[in-house]
């Protein structure tokens, strides 16, 4: 028999505590696509964290995430 690995499963404000953003603004990632997202039997959206991981070392980022710029002059 084959055991699948489980995912931790994360909730909209966990996933917005990690990226520093408002956990409306997950759900509008979600609902966009740029984020994998899975509905509980009562509808509320939960996401996968070694995708949530992924993403926060930027393997396939939002593009309208948090960026850092660098301000100094060589």
């Amino acid at each position: 028999m084959i055991e699948a690995t489980r995912d931790r499963l994360l909730t909209p404000g966990e996933v917005a505590n990690l990226f520093r953003v408002d956990p409306k603004t997950v759900t509008r990632w979600a609902a966009s696509g740029r984020i994998g997202s899975i509905r509980t039997p009562g509808g509320h959206r939960r996401f996968r964290e070694s995708e949530v991981r992924a993403l926060l070392r930027g393997e396939s980022a939002p593009s309208f995430g948090p960026v850092a710029f660098d301000t100094e002059e060589s």
